[in-house]
């Protein structure tokens, strides 16, 4: 049964890997034995994080801009480097812009759009020669996208570009999953709920706000590390194998009940 979820040897990619969720996952696959390479724009706390993973496991950082395509080309560049397959691809960066309708400015769909949904298809396809390499019917390549409850339902924030540039993200899921399966490279997508990170933390450091949130989620409590993870290694091994174009809410019942 151990095998059944085994993610050790992998390499893996986790981008927005710094910080929030996205250091959530890279820590529980450095755990479990993945090689891993964490990127972000922000050098050092993605130097500090890597740091610190690497006294666990395997853990490198790369530096990169997924806003635009050269960023995404040298991210892939920069793995090639290190790995001559990509066994899992975690396109965790992004970015979010909350202000009133009447005042949101143009700028925020650019920078919204072009991080979270452009940079997901640019960063998949400049890996993709690295994750055919590591594909196969028994143990198919992973791309695992983090889209968000707020792309299943509308928002009470006014984060407009957020909200719609994650509902992309789900329906990107299933087009890069069609297109894919030929290939033995799944495309899976995780859209969480209420989980600690810099985006939350303005509801969730805040005593009364968390309560309230609390009470919104079913379950009633904030997302945990070893709920992402426990997910992302289900669809990173072999008990995930046969998964593919999937969003799967993790957030609850947040979005369902």
């Amino acid at each position: 049964m151990s095998d059944l979820f085994a993610v050790k040897g992998k390499t893996a990619v986790v981008t927005g890997g710094s910080r929030g969720v996205g250091l959530m996952i890279a820590r529980g696959l450095v755990e479990a034995g993945a090689e891993v390479v964490i990127s972000s724009r922000k050098l050092e706390p993605l130097e500090a994080a890597a740091a610190e993973l690497s006294k666990i496991g395997s853990c490198t950082a790369v530096q990169a801009d997924l806003s635009s395509q050269e960023g995404a080309v040298a991210l892939a560049a920069a793995v090639r480097e290190r790995f001559d397959k990509l066994d899992i691809l975690v396109n965790n960066a992004g970015a979010s812009w909350g202000e009133p309708i009447d005042s949101y400015p143009d700028k925020a769909w650019d920078r919204v759009l072009d991080t979270n949904v452009r940079g997901v298809f640019q960063l998949t396809v400049a890996a993709l020669d690295l994750l055919r390499a590591s594909a196969s019917a028994e143990d198919p390549a992973r791309v695992i996208n983090i889209g968000s409850v707020d792309g299943l339902n509308p928002p009470m924030m006014e984060s407009y570009a957020y909200s719609a540039s994650k509902a992309a993200v789900h329906q990107l899921t299933r087009h890069l999953a069609k297109r894919l399966a030929s290939e033995q490279i799944t495309v899976n997508a995780i859209a969480p709920g209420p989980f600690e990170s810099k985006m939350t933390a303005f509801m969730l450091e805040n005593p009364d706000a968390r309560s309230l949130v609390e009470q919104q989620v079913p379950l009633g409590r904030i997302g945990t590390p070893e709920d992402v993870v426990g997910l992302t290694v289900f669809l990173s091994s072999r008990a995930g194998a046969y998964l593919t174009g999937t969003v799967i809410p993790l957030d609850g019942g947040f979005s369902g009940c």
